[in-house]
C-alpha cells in the first residue's frame, strides 16, 4: 500500500539539474532554511530534503503557511547555484481529485484533427475557475464512443 503526499510538504518544481545542485548540500540548506524560519518565529522546522523526478521535496515538523513558502521561496531563488527561471513553482501538495470534462468535440472544428491535450491546457489555463489547477499527470483525451465526435478528457 503506497502513501499519499504528506501536508508536511514543501514541493519545489525545479529541473532535475538544479535538483541534484540542491541536494548536493542539502545539510547546508536545510540549516540556511531553519534559520531564516527561526528568524521569523515561524513554527516550523524543515527536517529533510530529497529530490524526486519533479523537482525536490522539503520535508517539514509542521504544515507551512504561506509566510513560510515565501521565506524558502526567497531562499532557494538566491542560491548562486540555482538558475532562478528554473524554479517553475513552490507549493503545498494538493488532494489528488480527477476532473472529468465531458461534452468537448473531439475534432477540431471544420477540420479532421483532434483535440490535442495542450489545446485543453491552454483553455483550463485561461478559465478564472482552474486558476491555481496544475494537472499532475498528462491529459487523455478519448472518444466517448468509437462512432461519436464528443471527447472525454
Amino acid at each position: 500500500m503506497t502513501k499519499g503526499p504528506s501536508r508536511k510538504q514543501i514541493i519545489i518544481f525545479m529541473s532535475m539539474n538544479s535538483a541534484k545542485r540542491v541536494m548536493t548540500q542539502f545539510n547546508a540548506h536545510i540549516a540556511n532554511i531553519n534559520r531564516l524560519l527561526k528568524g521569523v518565529k515561524s513554527e516550523i522546522s524543515a527536517d529533510y530534503i530529497h529530490s524526486d523526478n519533479k523537482g525536490i521535496v522539503i520535508m517539514t515538523n509542521k504544515i507551512a503557511i504561506f509566510s513560510d513558502l515565501n521565506i524558502v521561496e526567497k531562499y532557494m531563488k538566491e542560491l548562486n547555484d540555482i538558475d532562478l527561471y528554473n524554479i517553475m513553482s513552490l507549493r503545498l501538495p494538493q488532494s489528488k481529485s480527477y476532473l472529468k470534462i465531458l461534452g468537448i468535440p473531439y475534432y477540431l472544428e471544420d477540420t479532421n484533427l483532434s483535440v490535442m491535450p495542450d489545446i485543453i491546457k491552454r483553455v483550463i489555463k485561461c478559465i478564472y475557475m482552474f486558476n491555481n489547477i496544475v494537472p499532475a499527470s498528462y491529459l487523455w483525451v478519448i472518444k466517448t464512443y468509437p462512432k461519436s465526435d464528443m471527447a472525454i478528457i
